[in-house]
């Protein structure tokens, strides 16, 4: 049923967790870093913003690569920033490999399901609008069997610009046609950028913990879980 109400949701590290992830490399690598000094979580977490800053780089300078090959071919290097002297050395590809693998099966939020029927039920349409690729992250819903229609599941593979450039919001707010849009991102940097660009902005901390509102500024509603952001977006939506 068409309704008069839509949030846009990022998908991964908003209604995806990260910790698969993390997991893999502490089960392949995490005593031989650890003996370095170096957290599986810090690993994993600088992995990760590099490869979205080198695939936000090449969408801006015209040569857009979807994020999930950017992603594996930075490994070596990530080793070498975090002070492994001769990465290849230290790990091989196939534990490479098998950490890019993990990425393949990560797992919902807390509170996910309960989030998406609380909007449904308010008479909200739910989106998602991902930089990943579509088979991979649409499958996170569908391996956790929590429901998002594909017609609903946008990728900027789909447009070939990569957030938080605006062209890269601008179709999906253009496919739903309404006015008073949400769009929700446990990335300060995502949701501010979908704000700017004329979506109303819901915020959620589970992932980063910190706002740096004195960076990013305020966003419509700021919440601390999922659940709770589906409350704060519904009473400030009535």
């Amino acid at each position: 049923m068409a309704t008069d109400k839509h949030i846009v949701f990022d998908v991964v590290g908003t209604c995806i967790s990260y910790d698969y992830f993390i997991n893999s490399i502490d089960q392949r690598l995490g005593d031989k870093l650890r003996a370095q000094c170096i957290k599986p979580k810090l690993l994993g977490f600088a992995w990760m913003e590099a490869a979205e800053r080198e695939y936000t780089y090449l969408s801006i300078s015209g040569r857009y690569v979807r994020f999930v090959d950017v992603f594996k071919p930075l490994f070596y290097r990530m080793l070498w920033m975090a002070g492994i002297e001769e990465p290849r050395q230290f790990a091989t590809d196939e534990d490479r490999d098998f950490i890019v693998e993990s990425y393949n099966h990560l797992t919902p939020r807390p509170g996910l399901a309960e989030m998406f029927s609380k909007f449904r039920a308010a008479g909200f349409t739910v989106w998602a609008l991902t930089a990943g690729d579509t088979k991979r992250v649409h499958g996170y819903f569908t391996q956790a069997q929590v429901d998002m229609p594909s017609e609903n599941f946008v990728s900027c593979d789909d447009v070939g610009v990569g957030k938080p450039a605006p062209g890269a919001y601008k179709p999906i707010m253009e496919t739903i046609g309404k006015k008073d849009i949400w769009f929700g991102a446990a990335h300060m940097w995502d949701v501010s950028a979908a704000k700017r660009t004329g979506f109303k902005g819901a915020y959620c901390s589970i992932w980063e913990k910190e706002a740096c509102i004195d960076l990013f500024g305020e966003m419509d509603v700021m919440a601390d879980s999922l659940p709770d952001l589906a409350d704060k977006v519904i009473a400030a939506s009535q």
